[in-house]
């Protein structure tokens, strides 16, 4: 009788699930073409900041690789020496990253890297599409991760736009941007100190 209730009544009983649960609502999210708000504070595509003139916040000093458990971070530094023509700077400090990657194919998101860096150079965006069909495409170079220039920024190498040297950036004591044509300027006297 025991084989007679598993040739029958077993598969009768597992289908029982399946028009069960047919008629139900579908919980299924439409990804590629529905996408939803990730959390404010998610870890994912690290970012390389900037100064508002455009120079670079990474100093090279390969903090964020030492932090990092998985050994997904290479830097590079290099001495950020100026031309006699004043062109030479890339950042504010004695050096800057030359050579910056992360590979994505170790990188576990844990946020370490963000914490160690000294001047906030590295940060993590809302961009968690990190898939990728090519292995070498999941190694993103310096390029690929600096954040995009806005109004106002010069592209690098360019002298210092902000201060006389690098401690007025690090301690954000560097002038208001000049104000715009759409903007009217300010009354003497009102002060515009950052």
């Amino acid at each position: 009788m025991a084989t007679l209730k598993e040739q029958f009544w077993d598969p009768v009983a597992g289908f029982g699930v399946t028009f069960r649960t047919m008629f139900k609502k579908v919980v299924t999210e439409q990804y590629p073409f529905e996408k939803f708000p990730t959390a404010p504070r998610f870890h994912g595509r690290h970012q390389l900041n900037r100064w508002p003139d455009g120079l670079e916040k990474c100093i090279g000093c390969e903090l964020c690789a030492w932090a990092c458990p998985a050994d997904a971070i290479y830097v590079e530094g290099a001495s950020n020496v100026d031309l006699p023509d004043g062109s030479g700077r890339f950042s504010p400090g004695e050096r800057y990253g030359r050579v910056y990657q992360i590979n994505y194919l170790r990188c576990i998101l844990c946020g370490l890297c963000i914490e160690a860096c000294p001047t906030r150079a590295l940060t993590m965006t809302n961009e968690y599409e990190l898939a990728d069909d090519n292995r070498a495409d999941l190694i993103y170079e310096k390029s690929d991760l600096l954040a995009p220039l806005l109004p106002g920024m010069e592209q690098p190498p360019h002298p210092m736009l902000l201060g006389d040297d690098e401690g007025d950036y690090y301690r954000g004591a560097y002038a208001a941007p000049a104000p715009t044509a759409q903007t009217a300027p300010s009354a003497p006297g009102s002060g515009a100190g950052a």
